[in-house]
């Protein structure tokens, strides 16, 4: 390496915060691991009582939530109820809470004031997608997060889009996230469930494999499975998970 070069890598990684620094070093370091090593090192070991799993109680979330309950059933789990899930939703996030054992599930609410004052007819979704789920989701989940360092989602690179190059561990705002999941396919996430007799989401056999608000959550067909996700329009994510997250 020429004295130049060595200045220039040594000017990138000055740029680099903490955070991130320590996120692209797990990464590196579980390259190779499968989840479950992934979970144990970063709920046992690296972020022990200050990491949650924020999980949305969806089509693929049995298998997360279920290794999580392994690695430690105390771990505590976001779920954001913004007030538009399917009903369904809400009981299979009780009867999967308590068939696994999670013992820390926290049901976080949208600011009722905020409600009033921005959705007061509760149909902003009609008007502005991003503004709802900034009302309902990132603005709520900000809050639920104060205190911890890190936080594990269910987001795989096979859904594509933003998400085709996850890596396992990502700096983002003030915690790193941990994306534990991201090499699996829909025939792992599968074979897992039927593995250890996981129930599915009741909203799949009607044609639903992704499950978010009912306003914007269509049944799909395809290889895109996040296609019924705000369909016919350019949003493809909810938004908790940009930089600042």
């Amino acid at each position: 390496m020429t004295a130049n070069a060595a200045v220039r890598r040594t000017v990138r990684a000055s740029d680099l915060s903490d955070r991130e620094l320590k996120a692209r070093r797990l990464s590196m370091q579980f390259s190779a691991s499968d989840a479950r090593e992934i979970l144990n090192h970063a709920i046992a070991e690296e972020f022990s009582g200050r990491i949650a799993l924020v999980s949305s109680f969806g089509a693929e979330s049995a298998a997360l939530l279920h290794l999580v309950a392994d690695v430690d059933p105390a771990t505590p789990v976001i779920f954001l109820d913004t007030g538009k899930h399917f009903a369904q939703t809400l009981s299979y996030r009780k009867k999967l809470a308590k068939r696994l054992g999670l013992r820390d599930v926290r049901d976080i609410n949208p600011d009722a004031a905020a409600l009033t004052a921005r959705d007061p007819d509760g149909e902003l979704w009609k008007q502005d997608a991003d503004a709802c789920c900034t009302l309902r989701k990132v603005e709520p989940l900000v809050h639920a997060l104060d205190g911890f360092d890190a936080w594990i989602t269910g987001r795989k690179q096979f859904h594509g889009g933003g998400r085709a190059n996850l890596p396992a561990f990502e700096a983002s705002g003030a915690h790193i996230k941990v994306n534990p999941l991201i090499r699996w396919t829909k025939s792992d996430i599968d074979a897992y469930a039927a593995a250890n007799s996981l129930e599915a989401h009741p909203l799949v056999d009607q044609g639903y494999p992704s499950i978010g608000c009912w306003p914007c959550t269509h049944p799909a067909t395809g290889n895109d499975i996040r296609a019924g996700r705000w369909r016919g329009a350019a949003k493809t994510e909810c938004g908790i998970h940009n930089a600042s997250a």
